[in-house]
Parts: C-alpha cells; structure tokens; sequence
C-alpha cells in the first residue's frame, strides 16, 4: 500500500519518540524559558525574625523528634502596575520601589527628560517625603538590543537625569545612590517588544518608614 492509499489516520500517526530524544527536547525547552533574575545590589530585604522563638519551650507540644524550622520573616511583595505598564510600584516590608519605562520619560535613545516626566517623577518624590526617605537608589536599565557597552551609558545617563530632577524636589539632605546596569536584571522576556518595552527603564527605590 502507497502512502497515498493509506488510511487518513494512519498517515498523521507519528512513531512514538525515544527515550533519548523526549530528553533532548525537554532540555532544550528548559533552556529557552526566560529565567528569575535577582534583584540588582545594593536593593536587599531583612527577613530576621522580628522575635526569638525557644524551640525548647514545652508549649510547643511537638511530635516527639520533630524540630523547627529556622524562623524568618516572609517577605511580602504588593506590585501595582497601570495598564499601559508605564509605570509600577512594588511595595515590599522593608522597601517601596517605583519603576518608569523609558518611553514615558525619554525620546528613543535619548536621556533628555520629556515634559510628561516631570510630573511623574514629581509624584514619586511627594511619596519619598511621606516616607520620609533620606536615602534613595537611582538605577538604570535597558533591553539587549545594541552593544552592552551602549546600553550601560546609556542607562547611566537616565538615572542621573531621574536623580537630578528629584535633587530639585527632595533637597540636600537625601542621599543617592546611581547606577546604570544596562541589559542587567531585566524584569520581562527581551525576546518580546512587549518584554523589552519593560525592561526599559528607570528605578526609584527607598526604605519603607518604620
């Protein structure tokens, strides 16, 4: 029998695959998954138990030869984000963290300020005075289209003009840290426009008031 007298179903059926090569194809599927970045230095959570538990306490009433694990505070992330996803505010116990993308406060490969970034890097320092925030964090980011070297001036210069226009409102007695990472620590999949749309942009970050 042809393959063009062959029963429909039996055309389309295909041999089951090897051992071998299901392995190969979940490895390489593992390999193309976007993976968790951390976050970049300098932004870093407490999660010390806030008291000291006795394990010995006898109200424990444990089953005999269980023990505790190491406590820890967990660290509870509230993501806000507007949906155009131009902007986002992370809020975590010890941290608050307001993300722009660039497009909202720079032309295309430019670090020159927009009008309509005024006003919200204006919102962001009336909440760093609520906060009453005296240390700030200023990093830039940008997708991996280009030259790496391109993308770290690049982010290095956008956080300056962050920093500076916030030094208007916030005086002289904040502190900044400023740095530019380029297509470091991306938030979203570079392999999208959607993705690297995210991953453009500006980071404000400062100690939640106690």
């Amino acid at each position: 029998m042809t393959a063009t007298q062959m029963p429909r179903g039996l055309r389309t059926r295909r041999a089951p695959r090897s051992a071998a090569t299901a392995a190969a194809l979940l490895l390489t599927a593992a390999l193309t998954v976007p993976v968790a970045h951390a976050d970049p230095p300098g932004v870093t959570e407490d999660s010390s138990p806030p008291v000291h538990i006795d394990t010995d306490d006898p109200d424990l009433r444990m089953v005999q030869g269980a023990k505790l694990a190491p406590s820890k505070v967990l660290n509870i992330k509230s993501i806000v984000e507007a949906d155009d996803g131009s902007e986002r505010r992370q809020d975590t116990n010890d941290n608050v963290t307001f993300a722009l993308q660039a497009e909202v406060l720079f032309g295309k490969d430019s670090a020159e300020l927009s009008p309509d970034a005024l006003s919200r890097i204006g919102t962001i320092a009336a909440e760093i005075k609520k906060q009453n925030a005296t240390s700030l964090r200023v990093f830039g980011f940008t997708d991996n289209l280009g030259s790496a070297g391109h993308g770290l001036v690049l982010s290095k210069k956008r956080a300056n003009a962050v920093q500076q226009e916030l030094a208007k409102d916030l005086g002289s007695s904040v502190g900044f840290q400023i740095r530019g990472y380029g297509e470091q620590y991306p938030i979203a999949d570079n392999g999208t426009e959607e993705g690297r749309k995210k991953n453009r942009r500006v980071e404000v970050s400062f100690p939640r008031a106690s």
